[in-house]
């Protein structure tokens, strides 16, 4: 194999598909990316099974063939070359890394043990690239992070309506958004896709107007320009998310959304040690308040709209501000019904997106 690429364009390339290498215990293949060069067309791939990132580059290829090498240190060269276009020869076991005065060599991996990763068999769907990213920044940060659980580490995909539905929740807090006319899934078929994979294809979306999907058994395939990821689907039964959103609300807080990010930030410069953040709703204003012994406190009122019965409401400040900076909108609401229940974040103006808060009990 020989070809030779500028830098920056290899190493994008590398570093995106490195993030699929895991290095599985007791395979090394697993450490190492793939890359196979047919024409000027180069392929590079990574993958643990769980997780499989390719994509595909032109470069002036020269002799086409496959090579194995270890992910990390191949990245770690490149990134450390100057400017400018990067030569790389592979013989025999060796690749050699060229580029200007600097000239590396390294031993590969035998490319025959690298698994041979199927691809899902489901039709082909195109949704719009940027809606389907302002949807993945909403949900996935609420998925869990928890292995010993993993319904949780997914988002959940599912039919609604002649829509789709993407769902979310480690079980403090749940995400909910609706992306109407995107028509993947029919009837109440729905597919549980790990929170990993889909951070993964946020990632790469850039430009790119349309990325395609294919739904198999149980995989996912996502396709966006050059890239495809490829991710094994959660087996199980996603939580009853529906009956943890109450009916009705009879308390209800408008707020802009800006001026309650910065005052959350600010307070939470108090709230250490797992410290709540107190939000004490009145008619005409909004009093935030975190207090941690032996350190201090800090209180801060800044203007709301609010109709209910005065009420003091504590949540984890980390959760809070992930809702607040995914809720859309110059103004937002704030749901409760009392200061043990479920609270709902929701756009003023956007019917599209929840976000649900379990509240903390404090003394």
């Amino acid at each position: 194999m020989k070809f030779r690429c500028e830098r920056d364009v290899l190493l994008e390339a590398l570093s995106t598909t490195g993030r699929a290498v895991g290095g599985r215990a007791g395979n090394v293949a697993l450490s190492g990316l793939h890359l196979e060069l047919a024409g000027d067309s180069l392929r590079v791939t990574g993958s643990d099974l769980d997780l499989t990132i390719s994509q595909t580059l032109t470069v002036a290829g020269d002799t086409d063939g496959v090579v194995l090498i270890p992910s990390k240190l191949i990245a770690d060269i490149v990134r450390a070359l100057g400017p400018g276009a990067v030569d790389v020869v592979v013989e025999g076991d060796e690749v050699q890394i060229t580029a200007g005065r600097s000239e590396f060599s390294m031993r590969t991996i035998p490319a025959d043990d690298f698994p041979r990763l199927g691809q899902p068999e489901g039709d082909e769907v195109t949704l719009n690239a940027a809606d389907l990213s302002a949807a993945l920044k909403q949900v996935v940060k609420a998925a869990s992070g928890d292995d010993s659980r993993p319904i949780l580490t997914g988002v959940l995909l599912a039919a609604e309506g002649e829509g789709l539905r993407l769902v979310s929740t480690d079980s403090y807090r749940l995400a909910v958004r609706d992306l109407p006319g995107t028509s993947v899934l029919s009837g109440d078929q729905s597919v549980l896709v790990p929170s990993r994979a889909l951070a993964e294809l946020n990632r790469v979306f850039g430009d790119n107007e349309s990325v395609a999907l294919r739904l198999g058994e149980r995989d996912a395939s996502f396709e966006v320009g050059g890239t495809q990821v490829v991710t094994r689907l959660i087996e199980g039964e996603f939580p009853n998310y529906r009956g943890l959103i109450p009916d009705t609300y009879p308390n209800e807080l408008t707020v802009n959304r800006g001026e309650l990010m910065d005052a959350v930030r600010r307070v939470r410069l108090m709230a250490q040690e797992a410290t709540p953040i107190r939000l004490n709703m009145k008619s005409d204003s909004l009093e935030l308040v975190a207090v941690t012994q032996d350190v201090g406190q800090a209180q801060e009122v800044i203007d709301a709209s609010y109709n209910g019965e005065e009420l003091t409401v504590a949540f984890n400040p980390d959760y809070l501000i992930d809702g607040i900076e995914v809720t859309p909108g110059e103004e937002i609401t704030l749901q409760t019904v009392d200061p043990l229940k479920p609270a709902v974040m929701r756009g003023a103006d956007s019917a599209d997106f929840l976000y649900l808060l379990m509240p903390v009990r404090v003394s």
